[in-house]
């Protein structure tokens, strides 16, 4: 496995993922603004926390630990052949599935990666192997400079922080929540991260959309808020 982007200068970013705003195109209720702006400032001071006590973890720790969440997720994918599975480039500490997208891809799988067409819309995916170059996209986001769009059956998203409920703090850009509340149909979503990461509630909004299940080195634990 090569060494993780966050050990060495890469500038490459898994994209941002929480709503700062309400987006009117997905019905979304509105919020009160104080509340709104509250939440904001408790999240971005909570990530600022979470993200340096991730980076703070040995390097060889991360390495322990992302090989059992790997191991935990492909008994959740199970059989990969058929299934487009979509993943992450690793940034700032967040666990290294490289090795498992190889491997979900010798067993018939298929990878995608995702892609940001432009702020405030959901996310594309686009398919990729190992070996297929990667492009600098928008922010520096690894992304396949050729492959094709599909839907993905299964969605692995790295977290910041997540809660009980399944509900997933991001880097801030909305891009997840607004992608799955355009899903028809929508993916298999398993958040990804170190147990070090739970905290007690992100206060949801109501445009956060909880996750099914958060993969950890510990296991997999089923949202409360979301399906099984």
């Amino acid at each position: 496995m090569t060494a993780s982007p966050d050990d060495r200068s890469s500038g490459f970013a898994s994209p941002p993922c929480f709503l700062h705003e309400v987006d009117p195109e997905f019905g979304v209720a509105a919020v009160d603004p104080q509340q709104a702006t509250d939440v904001a400032r408790w999240r971005a001071a909570e990530r600022k926390r979470l993200i340096a006590a991730r980076l703070a973890m040995p390097t060889d720790v991360r390495a322990t630990y992302g090989a059992r969440i790997a191991t935990t997720l492909a008994e959740a994918v199970g059989n990969p052949s058929g299934v487009i599975v979509s993943a992450y480039w690793p940034f700032r500490g967040e666990p290294d599935l490289r090795d498992l997208m190889a491997r979900l891809v010798a067993g018939g799988g298929r990878i995608a990666l995702p892609v940001v067409v432009e702020k405030g819309r959901p996310l594309a995916f686009r398919t990729w192997r190992p070996g297929d170059p990667l492009a600098r996209g928008v922010w520096n986001i690894p992304i396949p400079e050729a492959g094709e769009e599909v839907v993905p059956d299964i969605v692995l998203a790295p977290v910041v922080g997540f809660d009980p409920d399944g509900y997933r703090l991001g880097y801030g850009g909305g891009f997840f929540d607004r992608t799955l509340a355009a899903a028809r149909p929508r993916p298999r979503v398993f958040g990804v991260g170190y147990a070090a990461q739970a905290i007690a509630t992100i206060f949801p909004q109501p445009h956060d959309i909880p996750m099914d299940r958060v993969v950890t080195e510990a296991g997999a634990t089923n949202s409360r808020a979301g399906p099984d």
